[in-house]
């Protein structure tokens, strides 16, 4: 199996847009349709299906993802073993649109002389497996969820705290609101589809949820475009982002995106890394990311309390 193809098949999964796609992997948009097409007719199934957003991976598709994950996984672990110490660092981001994809992007910006590979893994259990393997050096996790610490060997440090907001349509009750306070959401339908138990992030909304009074509603699969056309027909549904996730939608959705106050709940991005792990280029990371992290703010803050148990230098 070309690996090549498979890889322009996570990413395209990972962006749902050809487009990106072809930007995160530096070649033409025409290349990435080829290498696409290609990898369909060998496995003989459809991976994608077009919409006037992008692409939705079909039902082989989603089946095809976590496999082609591992492929990619046991590829870095196989080069490793015969170019240690001048390998790329390998950092887990989790998802191509969301926050820590920004930070390393920022890293990368201030070293170009040091070689990245970007890694999106689905959950913080996943992460643990590649950090302890040697598959990845490191990953962006909210940690440490309850009853899940971190496991001996694997260090972590809190590097940044990201501010959720509120998404609605323009005909929710609070779309003209210049800011809402977490208190507020309570009797509100927040969808957030797609939350999956174990998670990181399923504990966190759990959190969430308990300490403000809220209701979750996690129903539903979580298609691309599919909340946004949602939000924009209801005057009763909204959902929560954090303020760094990057969305698009049509224009005529005239989605709203209002930042919560007072208090501000924050999602805890923390780097994780393995205490044995010799690549050179950690050491560098960890100390970008120490710097680059915003100055503290006067304003009322809310994060779990198991966040606050994490190991290292920074706290919000």
């Amino acid at each position: 199996m070309d690996l090549t193809a498979v890889r322009t098949f996570v990413a395209v999964a990972d962006s749902g847009q050809f487009q990106e796609a072809a930007a995160v992997l530096g070649v033409t948009q025409q290349a990435v349709s080829k290498r696409i097409a290609a990898l369909e007719k060998e496995l003989g199934v459809r991976l994608f299906t077009r919409t006037p957003r992008g692409a939705e991976p079909t039902a082989d598709g989603r089946a095809f993802l976590p496999p082609a994950r591992e492929l990619l996984l046991a590829e870095e672990r196989a080069a490793a073993s015969v170019r240690r110490g001048r390998r790329p660092l390998r950092v887990d981001v989790v998802g191509a649109r969301l926050a820590p994809a920004a930070l390393l992007r920022g890293f990368h910006e201030a070293r170009p002389d040091l070689a990245l590979g970007v890694v999106t893994l689905f959950d913080v259990e996943s992460a643990l497996t590649a950090l302890r393997s040697g598959a990845v050096d490191a990953s962006f996790r909210a940690v440490a969820m309850p009853g899940r610490p971190l496991p001996r060997g694997i260090e972590a440090v809190r590097v940044h705290d990201e501010p959720l907001q509120l998404l609605t349509g323009p005909a929710h009750a609070l779309a003209g609101r210049a800011s809402v306070t977490p208190a507020e959401l309570a009797g509100h339908r927040i969808w957030i589809p797609g939350i999956v138990e174990g998670t990181e992030w399923a504990a966190y909304y759990a959190s969430l949820a308990a300490e403000f009074g809220l209701l979750i509603d996690s129903s539903g699969a979580n298609f691309s475009g599919a909340l946004q056309d949602a939000l924009a027909a209801s005057g009763a549904v909204a959902t929560l982002v954090t303020g760094e996730t990057r969305l698009t939608w049509p224009d005529g959705h005239d989605l709203r995106r209002i930042p919560l106050l007072d208090p501000t709940p924050l999602y805890p991005h923390s780097l994780l890394w393995a205490t044995a792990n010799p690549h050179p280029a950690l050491i560098a990371l960890r100390t970008r990311l120490t710097e680059a992290r915003p100055p503290r703010t006067a304003a009322r803050t809310w994060t779990p309390g198991w966040a606050e148990t994490v190991r290292g230098v920074f706290r919000p």
